[in-house]
C-alpha cells in the first residue's frame, strides 16, 4: 500500500502491536520479512504505520509470530479494515493532529473513564463554557480559529448520541466546578447542564469533593479509553503544551490503579448531582 501522508496515532498503535507481537516472539525484523515474503523496509513502513496493512496480512503476521488470542488478532484485522474518513478528518487542516487524535480515540472506545481537575469534561462542556475556556488559550486564538475549536469540541459530543454509545465515567474534582470560566449565567447554564446529562444512562458523574482528602496524580487529567481487548486500552493525559497518548503495558496497570483510588474517593452518582446542584444555586 502507499505511504501515509501523516498517520494518525491509532495507525501507528496498530504498526506498533504487530511491531509488539513479533518482538515477543523473539522474530527479529529482517527474519520476518523473509519468512513472509516482503522486504525489510516494507515491514518498517507497515510498524511505523507509514503504510498501510490489510486485515488478512496482519492475521497472517500475528499467527506467524505464534500470537493464538483470537480475540486480540481480530480487534487488529478490524483496525486494519478501517478506511473511511472520521468526522474529525474534515478538521485536519485547521487543528493539530493531537486534539484530532482524541476525537477518534473517543469515537472507537468501548468505554472509558475520566478525571479532570480544572475543567468539566469537554464531552459534556456547553458551548458558551467551551469559548470561555477555548478563550483563556495561550497564544490568543484568531476568531476564525477560535469558532473551529468550538465547533470541534461540539461535534465531539456527538459520540454520546450513538446507537451504542461508549459507557462514561467522569471523576470531576470540586476544583473544576468552582473554577469560573466565564459569567456567573455561564457558569450556572453549566453545571445545570453536567446535571442534566448525568442523567443519561450511559455517562456517571462523580464528584470527588475537596474534603475527601488527596489522591494520586492528582495534579493531572486524564482519559483512559477502553478498546476491544485489554491489550488496546490507551490513556491520553493533558500537559499544559498539548496532549500525550500513553499504552505500555505498565503504564495502563499504573493508570487503572489511579482511576480506582479516584474513584474510592469520590461521591456516589447520586450525591454527586446534588452536590452540583448546591453549587449552582450558589452562583
Amino acid at each position: 500500500m502507499p505511504p501515509r501522508k501523516a498517520p494518525t496515532a491509532r495507525q501507528r498503535r496498530l504498526g506498533s502491536e504487530l511491531r509488539k507481537i513479533r518482538e515477543q516472539a523473539g522474530i527479529s525484523m529482517t527474519e520476518a520479512a523473509s519468512q513472509l515474503s516482503t522486504d525489510r523496509t516494507n515491514m518498517s513502513n507497515v510498524e511505523s504505520g507509514r503504510f498501510g496493512v490489510s486485515s488478512e496480512r496482519v492475521r497472517t503476521w500475528a499467527r506467524h509470530y505464534g500470537c493464538s488470542d483470537e480475540t486480540y488478532i481480530d480487534a487488529l484485522a478490524s483496525m486494519a479494515e478501517e478506511r473511511g474518513r472520521g468526522w474529525w478528518d474534515d478538521y485536519r487542516d485547521d487543528l493539530p493532529a493531537a486534539l484530532l487524535d482524541i476525537a477518534e480515540l473517543e469515537h472507537h472506545a468501548e468505554a472509558f473513564r475520566q478525571v479532570q481537575i480544572m475543567h468539566v469534561p469537554g464531552l459534556l462542556q456547553t458551548e458558551d463554557y467551551a469559548r470561555a475556556v477555548l478563550e483563556e488559550a495561550v497564544p490568543t486564538l484568531r476568531p476564525v480559529d477560535l469558532r473551529r475549536r468550538i465547533s470541534f469540541r461540539m461535534r465531539r459530543r456527538d459520540v454520546l448520541d450513538r446507537n451504542k454509545p461508549p459507557q462514561c465515567t467522569l471523576l470531576i474534582h470540586e476544583a473544576a466546578l468552582r473554577m469560573r470560566f466565564g459569567s456567573r449565567r455561564v457558569a450556572a447554564h453549566q453545571l445545570e447542564y453536567l446535571v442534566e446529562q448525568s442523567e443519561r444512562e450511559n455517562v456517571t458523574v462523580r464528584v470527588v469533593p475537596f474534603e475527601n482528602g488527596g489522591f494520586p496524580n492528582a495534579g493531572s487529567s486524564t482519559l483512559y479509553a477502553y478498546g476491544p481487548v485489554p491489550q488496546l486500552d490507551t490513556i491520553q493525559t493533558d500537559t499544559a503544551t498539548g496532549s500525550t497518548l500513553l499504552d505500555a503495558d505498565l503504564r495502563l496497570v499504573n493508570y487503572r490503579a489511579i482511576l480506582d483510588r479516584t474513584e474510592a474517593r469520590s461521591l456516589d452518582p447520586e450525591q454527586s448531582r446534588g452536590f452540583i446542584r448546591k453549587l449552582a444555586q450558589q452562583l
